[in-house]
């Protein structure tokens, strides 16, 4: 049992992706429900469980799609949890890597950044998933809510591919904080940590005909030995 335990992890593991193509139709409420229970089951610091989730469907995903894509066009970036300060090394590599590879996959040439900037829309209309996910974490729990909503994050979406739902979590979506709480009513004492569109993938869209690597163990762990 214990085998087909990690199997079963495994192929879900090598399977997810980041998706940028959904088709429209939408995720019936008793699945969303069951991954939604099944997320709920990450593990937190204390058992805190500070994630909070606000799930759009239907009309609703619409109007925010819209009232969102409008918003960020004409206002600067804002997150409540500073992006990163600068990327270098390895991970200025492997973030050009990834970024060349959607690009080439949708045919954006390189130096076309007025291709980049409409490819980078694309997030704030969630690429056209039926589903947004907003997920949010308790102010005063600081770096370590938002580490386990990242926990939660991460099995919301291996939960979704098992009952073979495709999403994206987009940190994106956080860079218009106080706009996203007020939008929603949410109080000043959560801070957004991100947002997953979801729905089920098109598997013929070219955005979705690449996949990212991962980096070998040696690169990641070092063993401490005697």
């Amino acid at each position: 049992m214990a085998g087909d335990d990690a199997q079963t992890l495994e192929r879900l593991l090598a399977g997810r992706y980041s998706c940028r193509a959904f088709r429209p139709e939408p995720v019936p409420d008793t699945i969303v429900e069951r991954i939604l229970l099944m997320a709920q089951r990450s593990p937190s610091w204390c058992n805190a469980q500070p994630w909070q989730v606000i799930v759009t469907k239907g009309a609703a995903t619409e109007r925010f799609r819209a009232a969102l894509h409008d918003y960020v066009v004409a206002h600067p970036q804002a997150p409540d949890i500073a992006f990163p300060r600068e990327y270098r090394g390895t991970y200025l590599a492997r973030r050009r890597t990834c970024g060349f590879q959607l690009y080439d996959a949708v045919g954006v040439k390189r130096g076309d950044r007025a291709g980049y900037a409409a490819q980078m829309l694309e997030n704030y209309k969630f690429f056209g998933a039926p589903h947004v996910a907003i997920i949010t974490t308790d102010e005063a729990l600081g770096t370590y809510g938002a580490v386990d909503c990242g926990a939660y994050v991460s099995n919301f979406l291996l939960a979704a591919r098992s009952l073979g739902v495709a999403s994206i979590p987009q940190a994106a979506l956080a860079s218009h904080s106080a706009y996203i709480r007020e939008y929603f009513g949410i109080g000043s004492d959560r801070v957004v940590v991100c947002g997953i569109s979801f729905g089920y993938e098109d598997a013929s869209h070219e955005a979705n005909g690449f996949r990212t690597e991962r980096a070998p163990l040696d690169e990641a762990v070092k063993w401490a030995t005697d």
